[in-house]
């Protein structure tokens, strides 16, 4: 059974930086298309995919982040990371990975995600 493991996440200043850090454990995703999506806390919402990125690192980032998160994997490490910086409190949330199937499908059950909070 996959298990993924987010790591990463934390308390940071508005305009500041994170890299978060994503493993899938159980498997090899070498050949899967990756992505990190986000849920605000406490709001009930869906999770909005953020970034994603093919087997072949071509990577999407949505409009909302574009210019500030970045994008990229290691495959020998099962390890998918998101760099982000110019951090704004909107960008507050529980931050997950996952294997796409489409936009709105998954491969795998959710992990636990890795907290982002951006407060002054």
């Amino acid at each position: 059974q996959v298990q993924l493991v987010e790591s990463g996440g934390g308390l940071v200043q508005p305009g500041g930086s994170l890299r978060l850090s994503c493993t899938a454990e159980g498997t090899n995703f070498w050949n899967k298309r990756m992505a990190w999506y986000r849920q605000a806390p406490g709001t009930g919402k869906q999770r909005d995919l953020v970034a994603s990125i093919t087997r072949d690192s071509i990577t999407n980032v949505e409009d909302f982040v574009k210019g500030r998160f970045t994008i990229w994997r290691d495959n020998p490490k099962n390890t998918v990371y998101l760099h982000m910086s110019s951090l704004k409190p909107e960008d507050t949330a529980v931050y997950y990975c996952n294997a796409q199937i489409n936009r709105d499908s998954v491969f795998w059950s959710w992990g636990q995600g890795t907290q982002v909070t951006v407060s002054a």
